[in-house]
C-alpha cells in the first residue's frame, strides 16, 4: 500500500511540475548561451552554440503550445549544449593562442636572421638594389608581425593567424634571395 501511495505522489508531483512553463530552466539556458557567447563560442564553437540557441527556441515554441514537458526537455538540452559550446570555445581559444604564439616566434626568428644576413650582404658589397628590396620586404613583414601581435594581445587569435598567413614563406624567400646575392659576391675557392 505504501508503495502505491508513493507512486501516486510521484506521478502527481511530475504532473504538477509539467503544469507550468519551465521558466527557471529556460532562464538558465539563456544564461548559458550568453556565457558561451562571452567565451567566444560564436567564433570557436558556432555549431554547438547554434544548436543551443535552436533548442531554446524550440523550448519557447513548446511553451506557446503549452507542452511544458517538451519545453523543459528543450531548455535542459539548450543549457547543456551552451555549456559544451563554452567549453569548446575555451579549449579552441587556448589551442589557437598557442599556435599563434609559436608562429609569431618563428617569424620573428626569421626576421632577425634576415637582418643578420643583410649585414653580411652589406659587408660583401651586394648591390644596393638587392639590399633595398630585401630591407623593404623585411620591414613590411615586421609591420605585419606587429599587427598580428596586437591582435594576439587582444585575444583575437583568428585575426592574428590571418595576418601571419604566408609571412613565413615570404620571409624565407627574402632570406634565400639575400643568401644567393651573398654567395654571388664571395670569392670561389680554387681546387
Amino acid at each position: 500500500m505504501l508503495g502505491r501511495t508513493s507512486l501516486v505522489v510521484a506521478v502527481a508531483l511530475l504532473l504538477a511540475a509539467c503544469a507550468a512553463p519551465p521558466n527557471k530552466e529556460m532562464d538558465e539556458a539563456q544564461g548559458a548561451i550568453d556565457a558561451a557567447r562571452a567565451a567566444g563560442a560564436d567564433q570557436y564553437a558556432p555549431q554547438e552554440l547554434t544548436a543551443a540557441v535552436n533548442a531554446l527556441n524550440q523550448s519557447h515554441e513548446a511553451v506557446v503550445q503549452r507542452d511544458y514537458r517538451s519545453a523543459l526537455s528543450f531548455a535542459l538540452d539548450s543549457r547543456e549544449r551552451a555549456q559544451d559550446a563554452a567549453k569548446q570555445a575555451a579549449e579552441q581559444h587556448a589551442v589557437l593562442g598557442g599556435q599563434t604564439e609559436r608562429a609569431l616566434t618563428q617569424v620573428r626568428t626569421l626576421l632577425d636572421r634576415g637582418d643578420q644576413r643583410l649585414k653580411v650582404a652589406a659587408s660583401v658589397r651586394v648591390p644596393g638594389g638587392t639590399i633595398m628590396r630585401a630591407k623593404t620586404e623585411l620591414a613590411s613583414a615586421r609591420t605585419t608581425v606587429q599587427k598580428a601581435s596586437a591582435a594576439a594581445d587582444r585575444g583575437d587569435y583568428q585575426a592574428a593567424q590571418r595576418e601571419l598567413d604566408g609571412i613565413s614563406q615570404r620571409a624565407t624567400a627574402t632570406i634565400e634571395e639575400i643568401e644567393k646575392a651573398i654567395a654571388a659576391r664571395q670569392p670561389r675557392s680554387r681546387r
